[in-house]
């Protein structure tokens, strides 16, 4: 399998750059990326806006984790056309029937969480806690295909539509907590201590 983390956004809401927040002793994209660690063959990260900085902690990422698994990184130039252009970039790059597709700003999913998706089959498999769907999702060649064929000016719910959900309920918080402003980091920092 394969994964694609998507950090090509501005990140305006933070006021700051928030990938490379630290949370505990790792960065937020730090934290996303190792969660794919012995579940996929290669985690494919599409930045934008401050790639060298993404493309700095990857190739950081890289040496610590040469043994087990790729990390690649790709620039999407045409990152302010919004998230999709980011997917439709990562999808371009994928080789494997199945894969994940998360925000970088999503580091407090559970590595188990993970696994279990891993196990579930069908086309969009969605991890829910309290009943709200929440990342990564885990989708088929046949998604893949759809997002590669549809207007760069749509979005990935619009794609999402044509196919069954499947959504699978997790005793996992994190799969509903991204860090879109400070007030979101402080509760990330909370949670992530507790």
């Amino acid at each position: 399998m394969e994964a694609i983390i998507l950090a090509a956004g501005y990140s305006s809401r933070a006021n700051t750059y928030k990938m490379t927040l630290p949370l505990g002793k790792m960065t937020m994209i730090e934290h996303t990326v190792s969660k794919f660690e012995g579940i996929c063959r290669r985690v494919i990260v599409v930045a934008g806006f401050q790639s060298e900085i993404i493309q700095a902690e990857i190739a950081k990422l890289g040496s610590k984790n040469a043994h087990s698994f790729q990390i690649q990184f790709v620039y999407n130039e045409n990152f302010n056309q919004g998230m999709f252009s980011s997917i439709q970039k990562g999808c371009s790059e994928l080789t494997e029937p199945t894969f994940f597709i998360t925000p970088g700003d999503c580091p407090l999913v559970k590595k188990e969480t993970i696994h279990l998706l891993e196990k579930q089959e069908g086309n969009v498999v969605i991890p829910s806690f309290n009943y709200k769907g929440g990342h990564p999702i885990k989708l088929s060649s046949e998604v893949k295909q759809k997002i590669l064929e549809t207007n760069p000016e749509s979005n990935l719910r619009a794609v999402l539509g044509g196919f069954e959900k499947k959504y699978m309920n997790v005793d996992d918080p994190g799969v509903l907590m991204d860090v879109d402003t400070l007030e979101d980091y402080q509760k990330a920092i909370d949670y992530y201590k507790g």
